[in-house]
C-alpha cells in the first residue's frame, strides 16, 4: 500500500525527551489530577476501562468547562479478549423537541441553542460510564466516584485554561444565579488562575450516585431537580426524558490504513467516517516524491472534500440514512482524484457515494486514552459542547448542563457555534442524537492494539486525529513528537485553511499562492495518545494545553 504524505516540521525536543514507557498501564488526559485518578484505579486493581472512567469522572470536576455528567460521550473499548465495544453516550433531544424549536417570534434565535433552558439535550455520559464498567470493568462505579467527590469538596487550583474559559463566559454565567454562585466570586468576577474552586454540591451529587446508583440521576433526585428547573425557566426537558435515556452499543467502524486496522466511532459521530475518508484519500500520495508544500496543500484539500460530505450526509443513523459508501475505497479514490496538487479546487457541494439511500448505517470536549498490559485499550471522548455548556448549573446539584442542541442543524444551512453547516439529516427531532465530531480511534496490527488516540476542539478533532496517526504510522514519530507537530484544518465551510504559524512563512506564502485563504493560529486543539512500542505503553498529552501522561 502507498505511504501517506503528511510531514511537518518544528518538533518539540522537550516532548520527545519526555516520552516515557510503562509496563503495566498508561493514562493520558488534559489534567494531572484526572490522569492521577486513572493511574490510581490501575494500581488499585482496575483495568484500562476502570482507569478511563475514573479519569472521565475526575475531569468532570477539574475540567468542567469541557465535560461532565451533564454532557455526553463516546467510548471505544478493545477488551483483553479482543472484543470491540462501541458505546454511544451522546445526548438526546427531549421528547418535546421539534425541527423549528429555535424559531422564536418568527425569527431564528440561534443563541437559544447555546445558552439557557432550551440548549440542553438529555445527558448520556453517566449512563455510558456505567455501561462500560458493567461490561468490561473490574471496579465499582462508587470506587471511582468517591475520590472525584473528595476533589470537588476540597477544591482544586484553577489552571490557565480554565481561568481563560471562565473569564470569557462571565456575562452568560451571570444570567443564572446557581451558576454564578459556584463559578464566580461573590463580587461577580471570575475566579483566576491559582484560585481554589470548591464544588460542594457536585461532590454531594457524586456521592448520591455512588450510594444509590445511576438511577438517582436518571429516575430520582437529579432528574426531578433538573426537570423542575427546566419547567420554571422555559425549558422542555422532563423527568420522563431522563427516565427514557439509554446508552447504545453501536457497530464499530472498521477501515484500513496501510496494513493497519483503524477502529472508529460510527454515526452519530462523524469522526469515524471522516478520519477514514481523509486517510484513504491521502494514502495514494507518495511522501518520497512529493514536496512538503504539495503534501500540506493536498491534505487540506482532502479535509475539505470530507467536510463537504459531512455537511450533507451525516446525522443520527436511527433517524437519517447515512451511506456506508462514504468509506468505500472506490468512492474515496474518486474524491482524491479531484485534488490538484498545484491549486485549490472548488467544492460546491458534497459527493455522491455508491448506494446512498440503500446501503446505510444501522440504527467543548475533552479526550482521554488509557491502556493496560492485559490488552484492554480505551479511547473516550466526552463533552458538554461549548465552554461551560449551556452555562446552567442545576440548583443544588453542581452539575453543568450541556448545550448540545447547538450540534443539531438548528435550521438547515445555518452555521453552529463552530461554523459548521448541516442539512436535513441533522435536523432537530424528538429522541434524536446530534451529530458530533468526536473521533475516539483505536489502531490494531494483526488484531493486537497499537494506538489509542482522540482529540478535543470541535471539528478540528477529526483533523487532529488524522495528523497524529499519520505522524506515528508513516513517519515513525513517538506520540509526543507527533502531537507536537504543527497542524492544519479545513472544514469546507467557511472556505479557509486554519494553520499553525510554526509551519513558517515560506509554507504559508506558498499556500496562499495556491489559492488558500489562511486563518493563522499559534496553536489549536488538544489530542491525547498512547502507543505500544518495544513492549511498553507510551502515553502523551498535547503540549498546547496543560495535561499529564503517566502510568506504572
Amino acid at each position: 500500500m502507498i505511504r501517506s504524505f503528511l510531514l511537518f516540521t518544528g518538533l518539540s525536543v522537550a516532548c520527545a525527551a519526555a516520552d516515557a514507557g510503562f509496563k503495566n498501564g498508561a493514562v493520558a488526559s488534559v489534567h494531572p489530577l484526572a490522569t492521577d485518578a486513572g493511574v490510581n484505579a490501575l494500581k488499585n486493581g482496575g483495568n484500562a476501562v476502570d482507569a478511563a472512567i475514573a479519569t472521565a469522572l475526575t475531569l468532570g470536576v477539574v475540567d468542567g468547562h469541557n465535560s461532565g455528567i451533564g454532557g455526553g460521550c463516546f467510548i471505544l473499548i478493545r477488551a483483553a479478549d479482543g472484543a470491540i465495544t462501541c458505546i454511544d453516550g451522546r445526548e438526546m433531544a427531549p421528547a418535546k423537541s421539534h425541527r423549528d424549536m429555535f424559531i422564536i417570534n418568527g425569527k431564528l434565535d440561534d443563541e437559544a441553542s447555546k445558552t439557557g433552558a432550551l440548549a440542553s439535550g438529555v445527558p448520556g455520559a453517566l449512563a455510558a460510564y456505567d455501561a462500560a464498567l458493567t461490561k468490561h470493568g473490574k471496579l465499582k462505579l462508587a470506587d471511582l466516584l468517591l475520590p472525584a467527590a473528595d476533589i470537588a469538596e476540597q477544591g482544586f487550583e484553577i489552571d490557565e485554561v480554565y481561568a481563560r474559559k471562565l473569564a470569557g463566559q462571565v456575562d452568560n454565567i451571570k444570567k443564572f444565579p446557581s451558576s454564578a454562585a459556584v463559578l464566580l466570586k461573590p463580587d461577580g468576577t471570575a475566579w483566576k488562575k491559582g484560585d481554589r474552586l470548591v464544588q460542594k454540591d457536585l461532590a454531594e451529587t457524586y456521592r448520591m450516585v455512588a450510594k444509590q446508583g445511576i438511577g438517582w440521576f436518571y429516575r430520582g433526585g437529579f432528574s426531578k431537580a433538573a426537570a423542575d428547573w427546566m419547567k420554571a425557566n422555559g425549558g422542555i426537558m422532563t423527568e420522563e426524558d431522563f427516565a427514557s435515556y439509554e446508552p447504545k452499543e453501536r457497530e464499530p467502524l472498521r477501515t484500513s490504513y496501510r496494513e493497519l486496522e483503524i477502529i472508529g466511532m460510527p454515526p452519530p459521530s462523524s469522526g469515524g467516517i471522516h478520519v477514514a475518508q481523509i486517510l484513504q484519500m491521502i494514502e495514494r500520495f507518495n511522501p518520497a516524491t512529493t514536496p512538503l508544500i504539495d503534501r500540506t496543500h493536498a491534505t487540506a484539500e482532502a479535509m475539505k472534500l470530507a467536510f463537504a460530505d459531512r455537511a450533507y450526509w451525516l446525522g443520527d443513523p436511527d433517524f437519517a440514512k447515512v451511506p456506508r459508501g462514504l468509506i468505500d475505497l472506490g468512492y474515496t479514490d474518486e474524491l482524491s482524484r479531484k485534488i490538484d496538487l498545484k491549486k485549490t479546487t472548488s467544492v460546491p457541494q458534497q459527493g455522491t457515494p455508491p448506494k446512498p439511500h440503500d446501503d446505510v448505517f444501522g440504527k467543548h470536549t475533552t479526550h482521554l486514552s488509557t491502556a493496560d498490559a492485559a490488552g484492554n485499550w480505551v479511547a473516550l471522548t466526552q463533552t458538554i459542547n461549548t465552554a461551560f455548556g449551556s452555562k446552567v448549573i442545576i440548583p443544588g446539584t453542581g452539575v453543568i448542563m450541556n448545550d448540545e442542541m447547538d450540534d443539531f442543524s438548528v435550521q438547515p444551512g445555518v452555521p453552529n457555534a463552530f461554523k459548521l453547516i448541516g442539512a436535513e439529516a441533522n435536523s432537530v427531532q424528538p429522541g434524536k442524537r446530534p451529530l458530533s465530531s468526536m473521533s475516539p480511534t483505536l489502531v490494531l496490527k494483526h488484531g493486537k492494539p497499537l494506538i489509542t488516540v482522540g482529540a478535543a476542539g470541535g471539528p478540528t478533532i477529526i483533523t487532529q486525529t488524522v495528523q497524529t496517526l499519520v505522524g506515528i504510522i508513516d513517519f515513525g514519530k513517538t506520540p509526543a513528537e507527533s502531537l507536537a507537530t504543527p497542524r492544519i484544518h479545513h472544514q469546507w465551510a467557511p472556505d479557509s485553511l486554519k494553520i499553525e504559524t510554526k509551519f513558517g512563512d515560506d509554507v504559508l506564502k506558498e499556500l496562499e499562492a495556491r489559492g488558500h485563504t489562511l486563518e493563522r493560529s499559534s496553536g489549536f486543539g488538544a489530542c491525547q495518545c498512547i502507543q505500544l512500542r518495544d513492549g511498553l505503553l507510551h502515553p502523551a498529552h498535547d503540549p498546547r494545553v496543560p495535561g499529564k501522561a503517566d502510568g506504572w
